[in-house]
């Protein structure tokens, strides 16, 4: 009976050990989710002006590695800016593919202003995730896998009929130069032998998705205001600064107009002309600001325009010219169309 007391204690930690080893195996099983794998995606940082691509494209590869008959390739478009290829292989690959689009970049955070970290991806009580990226566009990307994979797990034998390619392309939120328009160049591209593809559109909050057909074309554009510069106590006419207040008060007017339409019902977002300011410029530099007692002789602001397929162009042009920046207030303008891909 002393033996079997002496045992105890034995059995007792073995019972333990078991008890831990099992309940570990259950919180890995647990924590190797969908929400979990997105959660990871989000943490690594790929905001400009620094985006570790490296690291993202590592993580996505892993993934699709653990995904039966899902084949990787990176291409380096440039020595800092990767591209992670993923197919699919169709049972009749000779059929033109289908690419579906993502892009590994987002825009840059200010952690200060965030209610948790920004690559955090925090999730609250009620399921809320902080991210930068979760929008735009990760949530996407780690849709189009988790889809693949949920497929497979239904049906291991099912094989699409032609091709299926998904691409992680970086330097979106930059223009994409050095990312789908070098791709696009490469034979890789062309090899592809696309017959549709689908970019990324709108994260949704339901299980309800819209698709897009078009996009709205970007017109960077820069209004210049130029004047007499003077003491900071004198009154003149026509300065820098005041016409440049003025043009503003304009393009608010015409910003009012578009946006009353969207929020009578009128019309969506994404159909009208969208023009939202995104920099101010003027004052004379200081050792520590700017001199506050000098009118400035030149005063710039930039803007963010968005032109639907359906807006007349040349119409916007001459309201730019005409309304916005006129010559016979000493004003200029340049505007950028930034086509994003360039094919």
């Amino acid at each position: 009976m002393f033996d079997h007391l002496q045992r105890l204690p034995v059995l007792f930690f073995f019972l333990l050990l078991s008890l831990s080893f099992s309940e570990s195996l259950h919180e890995n099983k647990e924590s190797d989710t969908p929400i979990s794998r997105f959660q990871q995606y989000l943490r690594i940082n790929t905001a400009h002006p620094n985006p570790n691509y490296t690291t993202a494209i590592n993580y996505l590869t892993n993934f699709a590695n653990s995904i039966p008959n899902l084949h990787s390739k990176v291409i380096h478009l440039t020595p800092t800016s990767p591209l992670l290829l993923l197919t699919w292989p169709g049972s009749n690959p000779s059929l033109p593919s289908i690419l579906f689009n993502s892009h590994l970049d987002s825009v840059p955070a200010e952690p200060d202003k965030w209610i948790h970290p920004p690559f955090s991806a925090h999730k609250t009580s009620d399921g809320r995730i902080f991210a930068r990226g979760a929008q735009d566009d990760k949530c996407i990307g780690m849709q189009y896998l988790e889809a693949i994979k949920a497929i497979q797990t239904s049906d291991s034998k099912f094989v699409p009929l032609r091709n299926v390619h998904i691409l992680y392309v970086p330097e979106e939120e930059v223009g994409g130069f050095d990312g789908m328009g070098k791709f696009v160049q490469l034979k890789e591209f062309e090899e592809l032998n696309l017959g549709f593809m689908m970019d990324e559109g709108q994260a949704s909050p339901n299980d309800e998705f819209r698709v897009f057909y078009a996009d709205r074309t970007p017109w960077h554009t820069v209004i210049k205001a130029v004047g007499t510069p003077g003491h900071g106590s004198k009154l003149y006419d026509n300065t820098a600064m005041e016409n440049l207040m003025k043009s503003m008060e304009v393009i608010t007017k015409f910003r009012e107009s578009m946006f009353d339409m969207v929020k009578a019902g009128l019309a969506a977002n994404s159909e009208v002309i969208s023009v939202n300011p995104v920099f101010l410029n003027a004052g004379t530099p200081s050792p520590t600001g700017f001199m506050m007692n000098m009118q400035p002789s030149e005063a710039e602001a930039g803007f963010d325009i968005r032109m639907p397929p359906t807006a007349d162009p040349e119409l916007m042009r001459k309201i730019i010219e005409e309304q916005w920046a006129p010559a016979w207030r000493n004003m200029t303008y340049k505007v950028n169309v930034a086509f994003l891909y360039a094919y």
